[in-house]
């Protein structure tokens, strides 16, 4: 299963909360009591936030984290590569992936183009975009809502 860690998933949730306050520089303190993740992690992810530099932050009495740019100008690829490094759904799809079987293999050019297509997508989904709708989503049942029938 493709599934992206807990940890850049609760940093998505922190990067949407500095993107509601984008004008405010916010303590790690106050963005783990806003989203109710342990301060630690908060602490760990704005310090690889920063390091990608999706966040800025400022030392001192009236120091905080800010975004470094507009949520709509950052990207869920920017955000997943700062936290998870880049996507790569099989070895021949990372950055310096050379699989042993490359001149054997009979797929891994699609297993490619299917990455690089994963990899437009999140370049085309803002943070901005990410915190548009704050409901919860409805369940997925991928084998009824994402049944592909073929027209005759």
């Amino acid at each position: 299963m493709l599934k992206m860690s807990k940890l850049t998933d609760y940093g998505t949730l922190v990067l949407a909360q500095m993107a509601s306050e984008a004008e405010d520089l916010r303590s790690a303190g106050q963005l783990a009591d806003a989203t109710h993740i342990a301060r630690p992690t908060v602490s760990k992810l704005l310090k690889s936030l920063t390091r990608a530099g999706l966040v800025v932050s400022e030392r001192g009495a009236r120091g905080g984290y800010a975004l470094a740019r507009a949520p709509d100008k950052i990207s869920a690829a920017e955000i997943i590569d700062a936290l998870e490094g880049p996507v790569a759904i099989t070895e021949c799809s990372s950055v310096d992936g050379a699989c042993e079987l490359e001149q054997y293999c009979r797929v891994g050019r699609a297993w490619q183009r299917i990455n690089r297509s994963i990899r437009r997508s999140l370049q085309q989904v803002s943070l901005a975009d990410l915190q548009l709708d704050a409901e919860p989503l409805p369940g997925l049942d991928f084998k009824r809502d994402l049944t592909v029938t073929t027209v005759q």
